[in-house]
């Protein structure tokens, strides 16, 4: 790639400042991406690492999965905690890549050792989902954990079902409730639905409603079909209503 960092590029490009950088990608795109391009080049591995989340979210550039992990890649190896993280998650998805489960694991450690949540988080489902390793439940329970107590909102609901069944750690109901409020103040899909139930359990549906129109809208497709089978059958017509308003996001609308 080579090629030197243009003098008249904007300092945030020669520092990147994260925050300028992100208001020049909305007040003047092109030349965001010039600069974001002339820095990644110059080997700024910050810059790397915007350029390939860019890349892969299809914003500003085209999306790009060889070219994103191409980035993340470089910056990984220069020692950006955040592209360890998600070259780890190009391996574990096959974005841009082969999927290799062991190298993914390889990644989300070297990450994990800067004390990157989004890493511990993502290594702790590999050891749960036995991901290129043997499960191993009690490494995810204190994955989770570590990475709950850095403030990780879906760390947290995952930490709650722990306390909740009983899994690694005895039942404690309040825990689990407790995390499952502060997954969903913190805005988790997962910690919403999971709080709402709680509020649903104890009778206070309408509390547990706008919970739950807001996690839609955040969930995956894959997530919201058993969401939607969980509310059709009950009495509440608040929590059916959100079912049937599931069922129609998800049935596809003939042409007008």
């Amino acid at each position: 790639m080579g090629g030197e960092l243009r003098q008249d590029a904007p300092v945030y490009a020669r520092r990147l400042d994260a925050d300028a950088l992100a208001q020049q990608l909305r007040d003047d795109p092109a030349a965001a991406i010039v600069a974001l391009r002339d820095a990644a080049r110059a080997d700024d591995a910050e810059a790397q690492a915007w350029l390939g989340q860019l890349h892969l979210d299809g914003n500003v550039v085209p999306r790009d999965a060889a070219e994103a992990h191409y980035w993340f890649q470089r910056a990984a190896h220069a020692g950006v905690p955040m592209a360890m993280n998600m070259l780890g998650r190009c391996c574990e998805n096959g974005w841009g890549v082969a999927v290799d489960f062991p190298l993914a694991a390889v990644w989300y450690r070297r990450a994990a050792a800067h004390n990157l949540d989004w890493a511990i988080y993502n290594l702790a489902h590999m050891h749960w989902n036995g991901r290129g390793m043997a499960a191993d439940r009690v490494a995810a329970f204190t994955l989770f954990r570590r990475a709950a107590a850095l403030g990780h909102a879906r760390a947290m609901h995952f930490l709650g079902q722990f306390h909740e069944h009983g899994w690694e750690t005895p039942v404690n109901l309040d825990r689990a409730f407790d995390l499952y409020r502060q997954s969903a103040e913190l805005g988790d899909y997962r910690g919403l639905c999971s709080w709402a139930s709680v509020l649903a359990g104890m009778g206070r549906v309408d509390e547990a409603v706008p919970l739950i129109e807001r996690a839609i809208p955040l969930a995956p497709t894959h997530y919201l079909g058993p969401l939607a089978a969980q509310l059709r059958p009950s009495a509440h017509v608040a929590l059916h209503r959100l079912a049937i308003w599931i069922d129609e996001l998800s049935t596809p609308r003939a042409d007008a």
